[in-house]
């Protein structure tokens, strides 16, 4: 008998008459939303402008969310494209399936698009973002809680994942939450790259880079845990191979970046300062003409509280007389 564990919920969606609303849907919206929230905070910090971030959110985000079904679909074509299987399935991304690797790849096309846009080096805003989007997964990965879904090894470990679902091959029993473990990692990663950031004061995509590289670190020994089906390259989980290159990728930009462009971009956002200052300026003037307007105001009412002596005085005069 297990005396503690975590329980899996009794279902993943609750329907609100005709509207389904799902647990793995919410978690990925809360994520992009805390994202924007903190790197609209730390883009300003920069000295950007606010709502910068959401601008480009736009073209990123659905993006992102492409990419990472995209990712997905291709690595576990046979879940959608095997004999049984519905092809039309593919689609229904609010069933679970994204692979952060599509996400970041075809999520960075997005931010590119909307950074081109609006003027702005892509690799500051990455900077920018890089916590946030650590944090987003740390949330959305409580989706798969939702779902029954990426659980590990058995165990009877206190924190072990009660597992009920029979479905799609799943055997009810106590796994190693490996959900929790990535969930708990992506917050160690947001908050490593806050610290590293303002400790070293990082630039032009280097902290984004060290969020990669750290975030690989831990996809790596945590896919080492899983026990559900995916495609092996030399008997090594593919994603455990991505992780690795990926890793390599951005430790080899990391340091190519700092030493070809050592510190921080003074001007992440050109025109900001001076639309600042601008502001700065509109607001003065408003003073000032508010002031100018109450001098005036006072003075008329001086006037005319002189006229009134003034009369009362000659009525008292003619009075006398």
């Amino acid at each position: 008998m297990e005396l503690a564990y975590i329980p899996s919920p009794s279902r993943g969606v609750i329907h609100l008459g005709p509207i389904p609303l799902r647990g793995y849907a919410f978690c990925i919206i809360i994520g992009v939303f805390v994202a924007v929230w903190l790197g609209n905070k730390r883009w300003i910090a920069r000295g950007g402008r606010v709502g910068t971030v959401a601008d480009i959110a736009v073209w990123a985000v659905p993006f992102g969310l492409l990419g990472g079904r995209l990712y997905h679909v291709i690595t576990d074509y046979e879940l959608y494209f095997s004999e049984g299987r519905d092809w039309v399935d593919a689609f229904k991304i609010w069933e679970g399936g994204l692979g952060i690797w599509g996400a970041i790849a075809l999520g960075g096309l997005g931010a590119w698009i909307g950074c081109r846009r609006r003027g702005i080096p892509l690799p500051a805003w990455a900077d920018a973002l890089a916590p946030g989007i650590a944090l987003a997964q740390a949330i959305g990965r409580w989706g798969n809680w939702f779902n029954q879904e990426l659980y590990g090894k058995p165990t009877d470990l206190p924190w072990a994942l009660h597992i009920t679902s029979s479905t799609d091959g799943r055997v009810p029993g106590y796994y190693h939450p490996t959900f929790l473990y990535e969930s708990l990692w992506c917050v160690g990663v947001a908050l490593l790259v806050i610290w590293a950031d303002r400790r070293f004061k990082l630039g032009h995509g280097r902290a984004f880079a060290l969020y990669v590289a750290a975030y690989c670190t831990g996809r790596g020994w945590i896919e080492y845990m899983r026990i559900d089906d995916a495609h092996h390259i030399l008997g090594v989980r593919l994603n455990v191979w991505t992780a690795i290159i990926v890793f390599v990728l951005a430790v080899t930009y990391f340091v190519l970046s700092a030493k070809k462009r050592p510190g921080r971009e003074e001007v992440v956002e050109p025109g900001a300062d001076a639309a600042d200052g601008e502001a700065e300026e509109a607001e003065k003037a408003h003073g000032a003409e508010k002031e100018e307007k109450a001098e005036k105001a006072e003075a008329d009412s001086g006037e005319t509280e002189a006229d009134s002596r003034e009369v009362s005085d000659e009525a008292g005069s003619a009075k006398k007389s």
